[in-house]
């Protein structure tokens, strides 16, 4: 996700500068350098050697001649991002401003004339983050495209975000904006039909997949909307549903309404649903269930929509003819842009080989979900940018 990437990681007098050697760390597992700048606060919290360690770099504690912002974050400069992470109230006041008075809001400010993409993940006390003044602040520096990574509200405290959250930011910042902007929705996950009140009908799928490609299109430049049975995600509004009803209903509701620009149909949506029974179904008796078939979520979306379609198609037969035999007659169907077929033994897994499939090609993808993700979101952002 951030192969390649140059990050100068500001680092302020948040208590939350604990966390910053771990967050470090993980900027460079996912193929990041790093190199940090401290102010005196943050090195009260964190010794610059221990961040020093984390970063494989010697850490900015003051301003040189060898005027270190310029070096880092100038025009010519060496990074492609400015994370500030934590961002004190202080640090985000000073940058609404424009005063220079740590190694960490002279690189800033050197990065917002040099138009160096910024992220900003506060971190500071709930009052202080509900300060008028501080909101001020924040909506100034957001209008001139700086990139805030919303905290963790608990406990009376606004806590960094993930590392995780702030990561993906850092790759929206620096990737290619493919999407322009587009609304993206993306089914996620398995639905489930109750049979009872304590029993449902269900299937495997885990959301891996969704998730990913959710994950790739936001990283991209897409406002994505991520329809699926969890929680909520840092990179996508989430509409939580439980059955394939609820499905078709949350993806109808901004399809039809002209709020999708492309719709990914990645989820394992059941096929059958059941009357429920209002009370628990007693055990140890001979049971019937009659099944009725739910309706095709991406014959409804073309039914109600022309926006691009991406399917997803599972199978059990190990065959890679019948696999896309199958999943060119769902192409077909639903005039989908492509379909990505797959052998379903791999539901839960991390790793994956699907074959994407459209009228007059199929290529075989063999690898992490992760990366499934990003290279389902880059041919989708190709369809949408073809006439």
């Amino acid at each position: 996700m951030l192969s390649g990437v140059n990050v100068a990681l500001g680092v302020t007098g948040s208590i939350a500068a604990v966390k910053v050697v771990e967050l470090a760390h993980e900027l460079r597992r996912r193929g990041a350098s790093v190199r940090a700048v401290m102010t005196d606060s943050a090195t009260g919290i964190v010794h610059p050697w221990a961040v020093e360690f984390a970063t494989g770099e010697s850490v900015v504690t003051e301003i040189t001649g060898r005027v270190e912002h310029v070096e880092l974050c100038g025009r010519d400069g060496w990074a492609d991002v400015f994370l500030i992470a934590p961002a004190t109230a202080n640090t985000v006041g000073k940058m609404a401003a424009a005063i220079d008075d740590t190694p960490v809001t002279t690189t800033a400010t050197t990065a917002l004339g040099a138009d160096v993409p910024v992220v900003v993940a506060p971190a500071m006390h709930e009052p202080m983050y509900d300060h008028p003044g501080v909101l001020d602040a924040i909506d100034r520096v957001e209008s001139w495209g700086v990139e805030f990574v919303a905290p963790r509200v608990e406990e009376g405290k606004a806590k960094i975000a993930t590392e995780d959250a702030v990561a993906l930011a850092v790759a929206r910042a620096t990737a290619p904006d493919v999407f322009d902007g587009a609304n993206v929705v993306v089914t996620s996950g398995a639905t489930s039909e109750p049979i009872d009140p304590v029993r449902v009908l269900t299937n495997r799928a885990s959301g891996k997949t969704g998730r990913a490609v959710a994950r790739a299109c936001y990283a991209l430049g897409a406002d994505v909307t991520l329809v699926h049975d969890g929680g909520d995600v840092p990179y996508a509004e989430t509409v939580r549903v439980e059955t394939a009803a609820e499905m078709l209903d949350a993806v109808l509701d901004r399809a039809s309404a002209g709020a999708a620009d492309a719709v990914v149909s990645a989820a394992a949506i059941g096929d059958y649903t059941v009357e429920a029974s209002n009370e628990k179904i007693r055990s140890g008796q001979d049971l019937s269930l009659d099944l009725t078939p739910t309706p095709k979520l991406i014959d409804a979306v073309r039914a109600e929509s022309d926006v691009p379609v991406v399917g997803f198609k599972a199978e059990t037969s190990g065959d890679d003819d019948s696999m896309v035999a199958k999943a060119r007659e769902t192409l077909r169907r639903a005039d989908l842009s492509f379909v990505v077929a797959n052998d379903a033994s791999v539901m839960g897994d991390d790793e994956t080989r699907t074959l994407f499939v459209r009228e007059n090609s199929v290529r075989e993808y063999e690898g992490t979900k992760a990366e499934l993700g990003r290279k389902v979101a880059e041919q989708l952002a190709v369809e949408l940018k073809t006439p």
